[in-house]
């Protein structure tokens, strides 16, 4: 196993490590909208949260050498379900024509007070495989 690590991405407040690789799978911990360099939730609303929270999510992948394409499942939990299509849009931008498989689940609060909090695997194999 490797354990993934960068300054990209928030770094653990708890005992966690931001992605781990094994058997081929990069698995990456949860990530709330939180800034990188200041570790406190972003300012605004449901958009500007989720541009923050995929954005954390993908420094991960890059920090262990993959790409957006790589990413094979997602995770998204939502408190407010009603802010689904400004998620499910910032989604698609994010990762464009790549349509990783995916999952939301509708959740209590979040730590922090987050709008939404996303996690994912990502292959780190062969893309084409």
């Amino acid at each position: 196993m490797k354990t993934i690590v960068t300054k990209e991405a928030p770094i653990p407040k708890g005992h966690y490590a931001q992605g781990i690789i094994a058997g081929g799978l990069l698995f990456i911990s949860g990530q709330l909208p939180l800034d990188p360099g200041t570790g406190n939730l972003v300012a605004g609303g449901i958009e500007e949260q989720a541009r923050q929270a995929f954005e954390n999510l993908l420094a991960v992948v890059r920090a262990a050498g993959g790409s957006k394409e790589q990413v094979v499942k997602v995770t998204v939990y939502i408190p407010d379900i009603s802010q689904w299509n400004t998620v499910n849009r910032i989604y698609g931008e994010c990762f464009g024509n790549h349509k990783p498989a995916r999952s939301v689940v509708p959740t209590r609060e979040l730590h922090y007070g987050a709008f939404l909090e996303v996690e994912a695997i990502a292959w780190m194999g062969n893309p084409s495989e």
